[in-house]
């Protein structure tokens, strides 16, 4: 069997190990070698995802290339885009689907690239904890759907949305999240020319022209259990989320969409100030790029989360959820 025709049936693979996990008949097995004892997420919610410890391989000598010469990517690309150190950088979804863990240098710093497809969840964090830097790599498993990475220095498990090591030695640790933007190729490339972008040539034979989770994103069904469900939206809306001073709110892109209705879009992006947990802060949405982000009051990005509806409310049941109010 050719390989891109492996990954091509991958979707059917994972429905089947959705099914086995349903009816109890991994709960049993062991969770790829990895040794829980007291976790800081309930035992019982992690859940065995189908590839085994490592089966999908982390990047971990990630090659660049300059964005005019980025001949594979089109506009409409979706990518997560880093600016750090004064340092531009794009990492296609098409490449991280099938690896969703970089361990990047920028500059002197190590920084780690994360993304979880069955969450739309994209995180950037240091790798530095205490002078001492980490190298993750994809443990197989999930909590709340979302990818439980794990360090390779100690083996602890490392929960991607909630930031934190959940199992092991670092139980309890907190990695520092940077901010990243989910958007398109053509605007990023639009706003930051000289980035760099991941390179195609990753080492690794993966077809990164068709993703395995083909239909997934407009489908309301999810692969794995998850603790909390909300039906006031479709599963996979996307939002955008933030935690700051303890407190947590939500932003809906079709209520962004309802907000921003008829306003002359200008430059392309809309802002929209609020205040969460004592932080002021700014929302720009681009709705022709399905993107947002926040920045402080002086254009200074801050950390936040794009995630699907359902990943976010998963993690955060409580929030603050923000609804356009009628023109």
């Amino acid at each position: 069997m050719k390989l891109s025709s492996r990954w091509f049936i991958y979707p059917v693979v994972l429905l089947a190990i959705v099914f086995l996990v349903q009816q109890g008949s991994l709960s049993q097995q062991p969770l790829n070698g990895f040794e829980l004892s007291q976790p800081l997420i309930p035992a019982d919610q992690i859940f065995h995802g189908g590839p085994p410890k490592d089966g999908i391989p982390a990047l971990d000598s990630p090659s660049f290339d300059a964005a005019n010469k980025a001949a594979e990517l089109r506009d409409a690309d979706k990518v997560l885009g880093l600016v750090h150190n004064g340092q531009a950088r794009a990492y296609p979804i098409r490449i991280l689907n099938y690896h969703e863990l970089v361990n990047d240098r920028v500059g002197d710093e190590a920084v780690l690239i994360s993304y979880c497809p069955l969450c739309g969840t994209g995180m950037a964090f240091r790798r530095e904890i205490d002078s001492r830097v980490y190298n993750f790599g994809v443990s197989g498993l999930l909590y709340n759907s979302d990818v439980l990475m794990y360090d390779r220095q100690t083996q602890s498990l490392w929960s991607q949305i909630l930031g934190k090591a959940v199992n092991g030695p670092l139980k309890g640790s907190a990695l520092e999240q940077l901010p990243l933007e989910h958007t398109r190729w053509g605007e990023w490339r639009r706003r930051y020319p000289d980035s760099l972008v991941l390179s195609f040539q990753t080492g690794h034979s993966r077809d990164y022209s068709r993703t395995p989770y083909e239909g997934y994103s407009q489908s309301s069904s999810l692969y794995f259990p998850v603790a909390n469900r909300d039906g006031r939206y479709h599963p996979k809306e996307k939002v955008i989320g933030v935690s700051f001073g303890g407190e947590q709110r939500v932003y809906p892109f079709s209520e962004l969409e309802k907000h921003f209705a008829g306003v002359a879009l200008g430059n392309r992006q809309q802002a929209l100030k609020s205040q969460v947990g004592g932080q002021v802060f700014v929302l720009h949405f681009n709705k022709s790029a399905q993107s947002a982000r926040i920045t402080d009051g002086e254009g200074r990005a801050l950390p936040s989360l794009t995630a699907y509806w359902f990943a976010w409310i998963a993690f955060y049941p409580d929030s603050e959820v923000f609804q356009a109010q009628a023109r």
